[in-house]
C-alpha cells in the first residue's frame, strides 16, 4: 500500500499486494480514495515514459490517510495511470496526451491482454462498489459516499505563483451528477462542517461546483445504480496540505483533514436518520 514514511515521503509498499483494501462497519456512510493509489503492474511499468514523481504529481497522495478514521472506507492502491476509476472505462487508460494533462504516458502503447487486464480492473471494481454499496443500503437505508480527491494548484512550476484563489478553493465540493435538490440538507451539511473547521490553524475556502463539477464516473455510477437513495459527493483538497513538486505533505494538515473527516461521519449519521 502506498504510504506516507516517517520522513512524510510518499512510498510504495509492496508487502501489500492488493488492488484496493475495504473497511467495512456499522455506518451509513463510505469514505473512498480511489486516486490514492501509486503502484503500477509489472507486466506494464516498462512501458511508462513517466517516472515515479511524474505520476506522484497527478496522484492523490495521503487522501487514504484523511479517511482514515471513518468506518467505511475503500481505498485503492494501484495509479490511475494504469487505470483511472474515475472515468468511464472507454476513456479510464490515457493513450493519449489530451487524456492525461497532455503528459505522454507510454513509451509504447501497452498490448491488448494488458489493457484488457486494466479494464478488467475497472469492472472488478464497480461490481465491487455495487455490492458494497447495496449491502449498506439493505441496512440503512439511504447511504453517503464521501469520493475523497486532491487537486494541483502549482501547475506551472514550484516557484511560480499559484492559481488564483478565486479560481481554486481550498476545498471543492462537486455535486454535478445527484439530484441536487434531494439532497441539499446533506450537501449543505457537508459544506458548513468543512468550512467551520480549523484544519493548518486556519479556516478554510469551501465552495461548490468552482475547480471542479463532479462529474466522474465513481459519483455518476452511484447516483445511476442507487438513485432513490445513494449521495456521492465529490470532495477535492487543493493541494495546500502538501508540496505538490516534491510530493512531502504537512503532516499536521493531513492530519486535521483526517480528523475533520471523521467528525463528519456522525454529523452524516444524524443527518441521514432526520430524514427517515
Amino acid at each position: 500500500m502506498a504510504a506516507r514514511q516517517s520522513d512524510g515521503e510518499y512510498s510504495d509498499n509492496n508487502e501489500n499486494k492488493g488492488f484496493w483494501s475495504i473497511d467495512f462497519g456499522n455506518s451509513p456512510v463510505i469514505g473512498t480514495a480511489i486516486h490514492d493509489g501509486h503502484r503500477i503492474r509489472p507486466d506494464i511499468a516498462d512501458l511508462m515514459a513517466l517516472s515515479p514523481d511524474e505520476r506522484l504529481r497527478e496522484e492523490d497522495p495521503f487522501t487514504g490517510e484523511m479517511i482514515a478514521g471513518m468506518t467505511n472506507r475503500i481505498i485503492v492502491h494501484h495509479s490511475r495511470f494504469e487505470i483511472d476509476l474515475n472515468r468511464a472505462a472507454d476513456q479510464a487508460i490515457y493513450l493519449k496526451p489530451e487524456q492525461s494533462w497532455g503528459l505522454e504516458v507510454w513509451k509504447q502503447e501497452p498490448p491488448a491482454a494488458s489493457i484488457r487486464q486494466s479494464l478488467d480492473f475497472h469492472a472488478d471494481y464497480y461490481a465491487m462498489l455495487e455490492t458494497v454499496l447495496s449491502t449498506v443500503e439493505r441496512r440503512h437505508g439511504a447511504f453517503v459516499v464521501l469520493d475523497v480527491h486532491s487537486y494541483n494548484h502549482r501547475r506551472q512550476g514550484a516557484a511560480a505563483p499559484p492559481t488564483a484563489q478565486a479560481e481554486a478553493p481550498d476545498i471543492n465540493i462537486g455535486t454535478f451528477s445527484m439530484d441536487r435538490s434531494r439532497w441539499s440538507d446533506v450537501v449543505s451539511a457537508v459544506g458548513h462542517h468543512f468550512a467551520s473547521a480549523t484544519i493548518g490553524g486556519r479556516r478554510l475556502d469551501v465552495r461548490e461546483n468552482v475547480a471542479f463539477q463532479g462529474k466522474g464516473e465513481q459519483t455518476r455510477f452511484i447516483h445511476e445504480r442507487f438513485a432513490q437513495n445513494g449521495c456521492a459527493i465529490a470532495v477535492e483538497f487543493k493541494k495546500f496540505f502538501m508540496d505538490e513538486w516534491t510530493g512531502k505533505p504537512a503532516v499536521r494538515v493531513v492530519s486535521d483533514i483526517r480528523d475533520t473527516m471523521a467528525a463528519l461521519q456522525p454529523v452524516l449519521e444524524e443527518c441521514l436518520r432526520a430524514r427517515r
